[in-house]
């Protein structure tokens, strides 16, 4: 009885190391790729399955969610020789769990050292103006390099960004300048523009005053109003000519004679 005992207990206990060795479980999300004797066999999952114990099957486990991979900061050279310190992030995601396994060692190092190197090379063949200013360009190159180099091992890549470009304190403070000197020529230019378009409207509006000399007049009284508004100053207003011309075209009307001065003059006696 205690020896019957003993063999079921053993029994039992070779159940549950049997049981436990190949019972498995995946996610939704993930995929078993098992290799049998060495073999690649079909996938396994999601939700429970069965395999081999013992070291006839072994199992790897392919997270099939979006990977997000932060490329280390990488310093790069620009085409105009500029010496940039960028960082990015990659987003990817595995299509081919057998492909992943199979083809590659290390799905996500080789993943890395590929944005690594591609980053560094496009960036090379950009300027500092482009890497600044068209960041989207750039990111859609950059993934469609990365996604062609790594699509042979089912990882599909949908989408790189380039988080910061870091410059020397140098190149900060010349681009500041920079910044600057275009801002005063824009201002320049603005105030180039006002000055002639005012300049041209004055010219208008003389152009129009010289066929009137009526209205010549009227802006002469307009300006002596504006500029006598204060009391203590003292103006000295030229009067326009055309205002007092029929004035000197007048005639002079005739002085009153003197009845004195009508009287003849007695001549001097002459001296014998």
């Amino acid at each position: 009885m205690t020896a019957l005992i003993v063999v079921i207990v053993i029994v039992a206990v070779a159940v549950l190391v049997v049981a436990s060795s190949s019972i498995r479980i995946a996610r939704e999300y993930e995929r078993g790729v098992v290799f049998r004797l060495g073999r690649l066999i079909d996938l396994r999952g999601p939700g429970l399955f069965l395999i081999f114990p013992f070291g006839f099957d072994r199992l790897t486990k392919v997270d099939l969610r979006v990977i997000t991979l932060e490329v280390p900061p990488q310093e790069v050279i620009t085409s105009d020789n500029v010496t940039v310190k960028v960082n990015a992030v990659i987003f990817f995601q595995v299509l081919d769990a057998r492909a992943a396994i199979t083809r590659v060692f290390d799905f996500r190092q080789a993943t890395s050292q590929i944005a690594q190197t591609t980053l560094r090379a496009v960036l090379g063949q950009s300027s500092l103006d482009e890497l600044l200013s068209s960041r989207d360009v750039i990111n859609q190159k950059l993934q469609t390099i990365i996604d062609g180099q790594t699509e042979p091992w089912g990882v599909k890549v949908g989408a790189v960004e380039v988080k910061d470009a870091e410059l020397a304190p140098t190149m900060v403070r010349a681009l500041g300048r920079q910044a600057e000197a275009e801002r005063e020529k824009r201002a320049k230019i603005i105030a180039t523009e006002g000055e002639f378009q005012a300049a041209q409207t004055l010219a208008n509006a003389a152009q129009v005053i010289s066929t009137q000399p009526a209205a010549l007049a009227l802006r002469y009284m307009q300006t002596l109003l504006d500029m006598g508004s204060n009391q203590n100053s003292t103006i000295v207003f030229p009067i326009p000519i055309e205002l007092i011309r029929p004035l000197l075209a007048a005639p002079v009307p005739m002085e009153a004679k003197n009845p004195a001065q009508n009287e003849p003059v007695p001549a001097a006696p002459l001296n014998a």
